[in-house]
């Protein structure tokens, strides 16, 4: 009975007025999994990312943002520069602007992270692609 009363008192309280603005986010498929704009403004976007297992993004590069990567569950192998760092649950990356980066799901579960990509202009053409498993050139 107390948990009855407990889920009702909650099911009664207003949501954040973000929440109920933005609405549901859509999500966008791609070859290697999908992302969800969580939020955006002026300067920052948040995405939710997911990566099929043995999948991998792009090496690619942004002119106009950074991103900082954060991983939630399964494993990333990333590459930024020349470097290449496996990253787990509850670790993160910073990509700088201008620098090539890829991101990849060596585990066997799927890859879900959020990026937070600050810079004056974040649509999906700031990509150049270097290499792509796709055959994607933009």
């Amino acid at each position: 009975m107390g948990q009855t009363q407990e889920t009702n008192l909650a099911s009664t309280l207003p949501l954040p007025p973000a929440i109920v603005s933005k609405g549901v986010a859509a999500t966008e498929l791609r070859p290697w999994g999908s992302f969800t704009i969580l939020e955006e403004g002026r300067g920052y976007k948040i995405k939710r990312i997911e990566v099929k297992p043995g999948h991998r993004l792009s090496l690619q590069m942004h002119h106009h943002r950074s991103e900082h990567w954060i991983v939630v569950s399964g494993t990333a192998r990333v590459t930024c520069g020349e470097q290449e760092v496996m990253l787990s649950n509850n670790q993160s990356t910073y990509v700088p602007q201008c620098t090539s980066h890829r991101l990849e799901n060596p585990g066997v579960i799927p890859l879900v992270l959020i990026e937070v990509q600050n810079g004056e202009y974040l649509g999906e053409d700031d990509i150049i692609r270097f290499q792509d498993d796709y055959a994607r050139t933009k």
